[in-house]
């Protein structure tokens, strides 16, 4: 069977790959899609969507535990962990349907199966039905990354999970611990704590979230404690026992170790890119610490060849594959395409209370010879979170003295994943502190803190 010729090959149908697909779609290039398991990646179907599901059960059991609060009465109150799991695979589901209608309204070529590269333009894959070889001038990687296991901390799906088995959970735990407190492993945390489980953190770093500016995390952490968390900082977990519905966790903290009994464990300690079986060495491909090494336009220095979002390296986050996915279709096609800036994406960790941040941290700020201006608000001094009965929370703000540049932004509280993104418009548009204290917010609501924080930078706050 001769070989079936195209523009682009997207290997990879996570959220960079089939948005990268669609746009080049819309931009006249003849597109396929390979993908060897899932439409949607493990964004939709096993990480950011479906979590968020499970977070959001979690959050209205809080609600209905709270309930006296808001003056309302809640009898027995309850969960059944069958149909929380059941709706958020639902949800996965729905959105996964809708990546397929998408690519056949935009005339992509679907393959389902296992791709290698033997050549520079040449894509093999295997499926159900055999061989079939695809050609292009140019392919972008999409593959993703899968989760990280450490020698002797591997996940087993009966005592210790990742956070497939996390997200589709046989028992609820009674007693667990996550180790590694980045987003995956707090939104678990939070999750389950919420829902009754005697939940242990361990972080190697001296803080949990450790890519958060420092205040934020220690916020987060008080936060977690009162809720119930254990949280052990600078502490590493060596080794785990396994038995009959116990696991004995080693864990070192200040040079002692001291064993603790679990349950459950969720290993939550990072990730690794899908780089492996592409036949990407022998074209060339520089690989570091199994990501692809690329250049701000996502090539990776073999012509005709890019890499996008995990594969390609940190942020590991989904919008940032998507933009990247953008951003090369539109290269491809001749168009004038701007680079993705790290320090200008957003981060958000769905836990509670949620956390939000872009641009530099106050300390890395600092690190980079900045001279700061820095503001801070607290949600206890905003009319709309008190009256939606979410006082606890903060946001920072940092900014250069001199320029009045705003160079990060940092947030703890309710729905500050949604507010981050007006911080996040503001760099783009290369905001300085003038526009954003000329700017009039709606009263009331979480964003005029927003506002405040700005304003008690430059010793202009009038609610605190």
């Amino acid at each position: 069977m001769a070989a079936q010729s195209f523009d682009l090959i997207v290997i990879g149908a996570g959220p960079g790959g089939y948005v990268a697909a669609i746009r080049a779609a819309q931009l006249g290039l003849k597109t396929a899609v390979v993908e060897r398991e899932h439409l949607g990646g493990i964004c939709l179907n096993w990480g950011c969507i479906p979590t968020k599901a499970l977070l959001r059960s979690a959050e209205v059991f809080h609600l209905m535990e709270r309930a006296k609060d808001f003056g309302l009465s809640a009898d027995k109150i309850g969960y059944d962990l069958d149909a929380v799991v059941k709706r958020s695979r639902g949800v996965a589901k729905q959105l996964t349907s809708g990546v397929g209608h998408l690519l056949k309204k935009n005339k992509v070529t679907v393959v389902m199966g296992e791709a290698t590269i033997p050549s520079k333009g040449k894509v093999t894959v295997k499926t159900d039905k055999g061989t079939e070889e695809l050609t292009a001038k140019n392919i972008i990687l999409a593959t993703g990354a899968r989760a990280r296991e450490l020698p002797g901390l591997e996940a087993d799906g009966d005592l210790v999970w990742t956070y497939k088995h996390a997200l589709q959970p046989a028992r609820m735990p009674k007693k667990l611990l996550v180790i590694g407190s980045g987003a995956i492993g707090i939104e678990f945390a939070s999750f389950y704590n919420t829902l009754g489980a005697d939940t242990t953190v361990v972080e190697v770093m001296d803080r949990v979230l450790p890519v958060e500016d420092a205040e934020i995390s220690a916020f987060a952490k008080k936060s977690f404690v009162k809720q119930g968390m254990k949280i052990m900082e600078k502490s590493m977990v060596k080794q785990l026992d396994r038995g009959k519905g116990k696991v004995t966790a080693h864990i070192e903290t200040g040079g002692k170790v001291e064993k603790h009994d679990f349950d459950t464990v969720i290993s939550a300690v990072g990730i690794v890119g899908n780089v492996e079986s592409l036949g990407l060495e022998a074209l060339g491909v520089k690989i570091d610490r199994t990501h692809v090494v690329t250049d701000a336009y996502c090539r990776t220095g073999v012509d005709g060849l890019y890499a996008i979002g995990d594969i390609a390296g940190a942020p590991w986050l989904a919008h940032k594959a998507s933009h990247e996915g953008v951003m090369v279709a539109e290269l491809i096609a001749g168009k004038h395409a701007h680079p993705v800036k790290p320090e200008s994406i957003a981060g958000c960790t769905y836990c509670h209370p949620q956390v939000a941040s872009v641009g530099y941290t106050e300390a890395k700020a600092k690190e980079l010879g900045f001279d700061v201006k820095v503001g801070r608000f607290p949600f206890i001094g905003n009319g709309k979170a008190i009256a939606l009965g979410e006082p606890e929370g903060m946001i920072k703000t940092v900014f250069d003295a001199k320029t009045g540049e705003l160079l990060g932004a940092h947030m703890v509280g309710a729905e500050v994943t949604e507010l981050i993104q007006g911080y996040v418009v503001g760099r783009q548009l290369e905001t300085t502190e003038e526009d954003l204290m000329n700017t009039v917010f709606p009263h009331p609501t979480l964003s005029e803190m927003m506002h405040e924080s700005v304003l008690d930078a430059y010793g202009r706050v009038i609610h605190m």
